[in-house]
């Protein structure tokens, strides 16, 4: 009568580790657990790598967004000019009672009065399009991206003399800290004859790299006092830039913000402008997550199929390890423990794999560049310079916990299998 034994006794261990190691005879056994290792392997590498790219590049979006432009935007309802007239307008002229309201509540760091304009800018031969952001020095320097860049040239300190630039528009302008650019802007002075375009010159105090190439390309800032009259912003400003010390939850400063605000007042947060491509970036992870996880299912998939050719080829071994007395149970943990030693190799193998490549993707990302020539990588379609990783424990556990358990499922037939055979039958032409 077979003797029950203590399940995963050092003994199964023992047989499953002689049966992975195939003699020459059964070269095909050994050849199908190198194809599943190296899939599995793989397989979870890619997983990995893919996770932290996309946990990186949600992160380096964020960031870039946060930290250069407002958490909440509190703009005015179009109002009457004059009663009855049927000119309306959204300029704010109590901005600085509402700015003063908005500081004092909790969890709000700044409250920034801004005048927004469009410009062409000009150096010599070249010229642009920018986006001025007139804005006080006190409420500049609370912009992350923006008072501690990337990189930068002049420092803040030239900004009041003179004007704050984006690296790319002054890369395309061709111009440094000190010289003078002429912006001209459409809407200019009022005369009898109608509005002229208003053509001044600026002195660049600044140049700086928030890290997000619109922004880089596009952006200018102004004094606040000087904006308001270029732009014909006289005692008022177009919108209060405001940053909370949690921007995940923004929305909870909603009902405060607008009561602060008062009559008329709407709001428009970071997620309302960037909502819609976040929503993106999760659909478009989920979808990477199940595709991948095919890839590896199938790698999992060739450990059965090793699993099985291995029982067809040690049924001898089975039928008289049953006649010594193993039990169907320690049969089926003996090839279970084949199939389980190939997953856990693989998952551990991709693990290294995935993990050394994320960490390393910043010099594997320029060996591709120089290899293509040029950049592989375009800003001006991702809105940020380099391709981030960022690996999170989540994510690696995930990908883990995936292979291993898909490893430990499509063990369990081909071990059943072995299991059940017959030793009589087994040993009936040996």
């Amino acid at each position: 009568m077979a003797r029950k034994t203590a399940p995963f006794a050092p003994f199964e261990f023992m047989i499953a580790w002689r049966y992975l190691r195939a003699r020459r005879a059964e070269g095909g056994v050994s050849v199908m657990t190198w194809i599943s290792l190296i899939g599995i392997t793989l397989g979870v590498a890619a997983l990995i790598i893919t996770l932290a790219v996309r946990s990186g590049f949600r992160a380096e979006f964020v960031d870039t967004i946060l930290g250069a432009n407002a958490h909440v935007t509190l703009y005015s309802a179009p109002t009457e000019v004059v009663e009855g007239s049927g000119v309306y307008t959204r300029i704010m002229r109590d901005f600085e009672a509402r700015s003063e309201r908005i500081s004092q509540i909790p969890g709000v760091t700044d409250a920034a009065p801004l005048v927004k304009g469009q410009v062409m800018v000009s150096f010599g031969d070249q010229s642009n399009v920018g986006e001025v952001f007139g804005i006080s020095k006190s409420d500049l320097e609370e912009i992350p991206r923006i008072a501690h860049p990337e990189e930068s040239l002049g420092s803040l300190d030239g900004f009041g003399p003179g004007i704050a630039v984006g690296s790319g528009l002054a890369r395309e302008l061709g111009i440094n800290v000190g010289d003078k650019i002429r912006m001209i802007s459409p809407n200019g002075a009022k005369t009898a004859f109608g509005t002229s375009p208003r053509v001044n010159a600026y002195e660049v105090g600044y140049i700086f790299t928030a890290g997000r190439y619109d922004i880089d390309r596009t952006r200018i800032y102004m004094p606040f006092a000087e904006a308001q009259s270029y732009f014909n912003r006289e005692g008022g400003a177009d919108e209060i830039d405001i940053t909370v010390t949690d921007p995940e939850n923004v929305d909870n400063w909603t009902p405060q913000l607008l009561e602060a605000g008062g009559k008329g007042s709407m709001l428009w947060s970071w997620r309302d402008s960037s909502g819609s491509f976040l929503r993106a970036l999760d659909i478009e992870d989920n979808v990477m997550f199940v595709i991948l996880s095919v890839l590896v299912l199938i790698a999992a998939m060739n450990i059965t199929s090793g699993l099985i050719m291995l029982v067809k080829n040690k049924g001898r071994d089975i039928g008289i390890l049953r006649t010594m007395g193993l039990t169907e149970g320690a049969i089926m943990r003996v090839f279970f423990l084949c199939g389980a030693f190939t997953g856990i190799l693989g998952t551990l193998a991709g693990l290294i794999v995935g993990v050394v490549f994320s960490l390393n993707i910043d010099h594997i990302m320029g060996f591709v560049n120089y290899l293509n020539g040029g950049s592989v990588w375009d800003a001006s379609i991702r809105g940020i310079y380099e391709l981030p990783a960022k690996l999170e424990l989540g994510d690696v556990l995930k990908a883990v916990g995936l292979s291993l358990g898909l490893s430990f499922i499509v063990t369990i037939f081909p071990a059943r299998r072995a299991a059940r055979l017959n030793p009589v039958e087994a040993l009936r032409y040996e």
